[in-house]
């Protein structure tokens, strides 16, 4: 996580909270185990290091179109990635399994969310998914909408997030 908070961020891209297949294992949203190991996701190390035990490494897929958009659009080193509910939110008893933040959680992120933003106030905000865009609203803060990638998304956002940034 410090790797990846180290730079003067050009770029934030907020999301909603920590998944079980790539955040909540990473500590980055976002990010899985798989791109990590890949070297796909820039400042962190892809050293042999395991983050799990697993046969194969989690691969999340929302985070794969995300850093491959990054990438494309040559503004992965200046970008940082945070979830307005920094948590894994997951269904009761079942810790492998992702569910919406509720209202008390999304609040409960604000102040984290807040001091992230007071430390890059330069940065161009974008908000992927409406939790993430609820909560830059609450915290006072204007961000560009971009359609979570999940659930069928994943080719506008790439449209939205490619529009935005060649403005």
């Amino acid at each position: 996580m410090r790797a990846h908070l180290s730079i003067p961020a050009r770029y934030i891209l907020v999301g909603e909270a920590a998944g079980y297949q790539g955040c909540k294992v990473s500590g980055i949203p976002f990010t899985s185990e798989r791109l990590i190991l890949a070297g796909e996701i820039p400042r962190v190390p892809s050293d042999s290091n395991r983050l799990t035990s697993r046969v194969r490494p989690w691969s999340e897929p929302s985070a794969t179109t995300v850093w491959g958009t990054l990438h494309e659009l040559g503004i992965a080193e200046q970008t940082l990635l945070w979830n307005a509910f920094p948590w894994h939110p997951h269904k009761p008893e079942t810790p492998l399994s992702n569910r919406t933040p509720t209202a008390i959680e999304r609040e409960l992120g604000l102040p984290v969310l807040e001091r992230l933003l007071h430390l890059h106030r330069k940065a161009t905000l974008f908000a992927v998914g409406r939790n993430a865009e609820w909560s830059l609203q609450s915290v006072n803060r204007h961000a560009t909408p971009l359609r979570h990638p999940s659930m069928g998304g994943a080719s506008l956002f790439r449209a939205q997030l490619t529009a935005a940034v060649r403005k």
